[in-house]
């Protein structure tokens, strides 16, 4: 058996390892994959395999998959670039004759419209027709994704946001490594679509009572118009398409698109998924 986890010098793919490890998984047959090998030495001191790759080079990731049994796909972070550059990998895991494709997606990939599903979409469509045996992960938000608000409220006391009573089912990072390697190191996952997400769905106002615990001072919510929203961004120095994205998603999160919780992540990994207070503390 051989366990190849791409994107291992993020953060993501990392904790997959680390899970894999604690599982009992041999680390002779953990391989970790990523541009940056240089970050994983000390894995490479534990027994794990480290191959450099690139999702833009066919051949370093032909290299990369080379004898593997499953692999790990975490979905890239180019915006607007990785329906190719999954293709690529999926390209190179079937001419590797890989038995098991696991790939982190978007909450319903396939029917939401969800400004960043449709890439996931692509993806989800090209691995299907590959014809290798695949599980989805279809990763809700990341409690780390609101490190920003948190430091920004530190210093004005305020999240600022166009979502009104919007809800957001996050879990933190951990969370969901573990239910990756869950199905990695695990049987009977093949064909899954797992809707993955926290066990409890918070408001802003619950989020700015968390950083404000952090923090250690008053912090609270203030819900602006998503015109205003704009501007404000636009005047902090983003760029147009940064700002118009980041309105988008807040939109998203008005329409409840993030707020889905069905308890199949606590499920998939044993245990209730981490508090958002706790998953905001243990990123700080």
């Amino acid at each position: 058996m051989s366990v190849v986890v791409t994107g291992a010098t993020g953060h993501l793919g990392r904790l997959v390892i680390e899970n894999l490890l604690d599982r009992g998984v041999p680390a002779e047959q953990v391989v970790a994959v990523g541009r940056r090998t240089e970050t994983l030495a000390d894995l490479v001191e534990r027994g794990v395999q480290v191959r450099r790759a690139d999702f833009d080079d066919r051949a370093s990731l032909d290299g990369a998959l080379r004898g593997a049994d499953s692999v790990l796909l975490v979905s890239g972070s180019e915006v607007g670039r990785r329906v190719p550059q999954h293709a690529r990998v999926i390209d190179a895991a079937k001419a590797a004759g890989v038995a098991h494709l696991v790939y982190t997606s978007a909450p319903h990939a396939d029917t939401t419209p969800l400004i960043l599903a449709p890439e996931h979409k692509a993806t989800e469509e090209l691995i299907r027709a590959s014809g290798i045996p695949f599980t989805f992960l279809r990763n809700s938000w990341y409690t780390e994704n609101y490190l920003g608000d948190l430091e920004q409220a530190r210093t004005t006391g305020e999240v600022v946001s166009s979502v009104g009573e919007g809800r957001v089912a996050s879990a933190s990072r951990a969370d969901y490594a573990a239910a990756a390697a869950a199905v990695l190191a695990g049987t009977g996952h093949d064909g899954a679509v797992y809707e993955l997400s926290g066990d409890t769905a918070w408001d802003y106002t619950e989020l700015a009572a968390a950083i404000s615990q952090i923090v250690g001072r008053e912090v609270v919510h203030r819900s602006v118009t998503p015109a205003e929203r704009l501007a404000g961004l636009l005047a902090a120095g983003l760029d147009e398409g940064t700002a118009q994205f980041v309105v988008a998603l807040e939109g998203d999160t008005r329409a409840g698109l993030l707020a889905q919780t069905i308890g199949e992540l606590a499920r998939l990994i044993g245990r209730p998924t981490t508090p958002l207070v706790d998953g905001l503390r243990a990123a700080v």
